[in-house]
């Protein structure tokens, strides 16, 4: 059964309307993680003496900071993984074992690349210790509790998959508890340390997160299980309906019915508010580029790069999906006396008016000097110049749909924000820093930021040609759309 399980996934990703860009983009994934496997790698093997020629004890060290890991590992996952996704309904009518159906989707979580790539780091920790004297038993079992504890992540992050309240919860009491770290008035690590550092001395202690993971997963089968029924557990939600008006928006004309409707879905919908809250955790990226805290990362180069994420977090993580946020509903807007004008336009004016709002929000980086905020401003119109018009450009080709009922379901997939995205953000960000790079080398660092204002201005005063140029395209990409959309695996 699971084989045949394999078998169904494999021909829905070959016979997907958008095989190719999704076998292009596997083929970019594929190797960012092996970029991440090789940075794992050198830190796993690397630490033990950076931290020993900092002066500090490596082994105490890294058991005090494994708390913040696995808290880091689960915030990531909660923002990146993607939750396994299987078409159930056709299954519960067949002659097939709901265990079997439950089991098979759980064990995808298990293979899944967040757990595998922590394997790299802490495989080549453990043999560090083991060549620098430490006892081999000892170690190995250290080791292998804490990629237990890594796969009890695993499941913990499944079950508040849905429950955003007990995730911020559990983050926010562990930001406060780095805070109080920070200022000294109180350090959890001093407890955690001797914890984690017991695994080693006591090898027999391995059992307790063996056992935590065991646990974790049997409660996740009977939870997935319980709920796997068509009049339950995957039976939509219904709640009271609300009407909302937002007049000030009327003066846009007609596009302002769609604006309208996006700002409703960002409001209603738990993946539009996690791209939204991406995009605000954005705002902050730049820190590591203008506070120096990142050697590599203090030159006006970087810098660039980090302006365009400050000003365009929403345009990524929000735009990337245009027009998937409409593919439940898009076949029935093509029926409609709507132009596409007024459609792209309307996304057009909520990613301008998105970045205005960064960039007014990101005035703190006057703190950093003038120069700071000043490549944040000169970003700032390229994103809505350039930047605005290539994001449109390729929402007629990634025919992604979106369930934004998927979120109801035991095994929803409602992540808004994954590395798809960022990979396909690639091309948007090398163009900035090249401009840049020019005015810088041919005149001086001012005149790069007049390269990138220029760029924006120019995208700005072609907006009306190169809006029919994308308009052409969706309506020669129409039907390839609508029939992307209505597939459901």
């Amino acid at each position: 059964m699971i084989k045949q399980f394999i078998q169904l996934e494999w021909r829905s990703f070959i016979r997907s309307a958008s095989f190719s860009t999704n076998l292009a983009l596997k083929i970019l994934m594929a190797f960012g993680a092996l970029y991440f496997m090789v940075m794992f790698i050198g830190l796993g093997v690397g630490s033990y003496f950076l931290l020993e020629k900092a002066g500090l004890k490596p082994f105490p060290t890294v058991n005090k900071f494994i708390i913040y890991y696995l808290v880091f590992d689960l915030l990531f996952r909660f923002f990146l993984q993607k939750m396994p996704t299987l078409t159930i309904r056709p299954f519960l009518n067949q002659n097939i074992k709901k265990n079997n159906i439950v089991h098979y989707t759980l064990g995808k979580t298990i293979l899944s690349f967040f757990n595998f790539l922590h394997w790299f780091f802490f495989i080549p920790f453990t043999l560090v210790l083991i060549k620098e004297g430490f006892a081999p038993i000892n170690a190995i079992f250290w080791g292998l509790s804490m990629l237990f504890f890594i796969y009890a992540n695993n499941f913990i992050a499944i079950l508040i998959d849905k429950k955003d309240s007990v995730f911020y919860a559990v983050i926010g009491v562990f930001a406060a508890f780095g805070l109080l770290q920070y200022y000294n008035i109180f350090d959890i690590t001093n407890y955690t340390s001797s914890f984690f550092e017991g695994f080693y001395n006591l090898s027999y202690l391995v059992l307790i997160p063996f056992l935590l993971v065991f646990g974790l997963y049997y409660f996740t089968f009977k939870f997935f299980k319980s709920n796997l029924y068509l009049d339950a557990g995957l039976a939509l939600k219904e709640s009271n309906a609300t009407t909302e008006n937002y007049s000030w928006l009327d003066k846009l004309g007609s596009v302002s019915i769609f604006i309208k409707n996006d700002i409703r879905l960002i409001k209603r919908n738990k993946r539009a508010k996690t791209s939204v809250l991406m995009s605000f955790i954005f705002l902050f990226y730049g820190l590591l580029f203008f506070a120096g805290a990142v050697e590599t990362y203090d030159n006006p180069f970087m810098k660039v790069f980090a302006g365009i994420f400050i000003s365009g977090g929403f345009l990524f993580t929000f735009g990337q999906f245009v027009p998937s946020w409409d593919s439940s509903y898009y076949p029935l807007m093509m029926t409609q006396n709507i132009t596409y004008k007024d459609y792209l336009s309307a996304k057009w004016w909520l990613i301008i008016i998105a970045t205005i709002i960064s960039t007014l929000l990101a005035s703190f980086y006057l703190y950093f000097g003038w120069e700071a905020y000043l490549t944040i401003l000169a970003c700032a119109v390229f994103n809505m110049g350039i930047n605005s018009h290539l994001i449109l450009l390729g929402g007629a080709f990634i025919k992604t749909p979106i369930d934004l009922t998927s979120a109801k379901g035991a095994f929803g997939d409602k992540k808004a924000f994954n590395v798809k995205t960022m990979l396909i953000s690639l091309p948007k960000l090398l163009l900035p820093i090249a401009l840049y790079s020019l005015g810088h080398f041919l005149f001086s660092p001012i005149y790069g930021y007049v390269f990138i204002v220029i760029a924006g201005i120019i995208g700005f005063a072609f907006k009306n040609k190169v809006f029919k140029m994308i308009e052409a395209i969706y309506k020669k990409e129409k039907y390839a759309t609508l029939h992307a959309y209505k597939q459901k695996s």
